[in-house]
C-alpha cells in the first residue's frame, strides 16, 4: 500500500519564488529514490501562504529511507552549509492511500 507525505510549508509572499527556485533547483533527486512514485509542489491560488509539497512512496519504509539520506543532502548548501529557509513554518501530513483512479484510457 502506497503513503502520502504532504509536507505543509508556510511562506510569505516575498518568499515563494526562493521557494520554487530551490526545488526545481533539487529537480532529479527525489525521482531516483527507490520506491519513490510521485510529487507535486503546489503553489497556494488565495487565502493561505500554505504551499504543499506532495510525494508518494511505495511505503514508510522507503520514504524513510529518502528522509535520511538523499533529503538531508538535498537540504545543505554545496559546502555543507544550510541556506536559511523560505518557509517560516512546516508540518508533515502522512496518509495511507485506499483508493486510486487514473483516466480511461480514449
Amino acid at each position: 500500500m502506497s503513503v502520502v507525505k504532504i509536507n505543509v510549508l508556510t511562506v510569505p509572499a516575498e518568499q515563494r519564488a526562493v521557494l520554487e527556485e530551490r526545488f526545481s533547483a533539487r529537480a532529479g533527486l527525489v525521482e531516483s529514490s527507490d520506491g519513490f512514485e510521485w510529487f507535486e509542489l503546489l503553489r497556494p491560488v488565495e487565502g493561505t501562504d500554505d504551499y504543499f509539497v506532495y510525494t508518494r512512496w511505495r511505503s514508510e519504509e522507503d520514504y524513510q529511507n529518502w528522509m535520511n539520506g538523499p533529503m538531508r543532502q538535498g537540504h545543505q548548501g554545496g559546502d555543507g552549509a544550510r541556506p536559511k529557509p523560505a518557509a517560516t513554518g512546516s508540518s508533515l501530513l502522512s496518509f495511507e492511500v485506499v483508493q486510486h483512479t487514473a483516466p480511461k484510457n480514449a
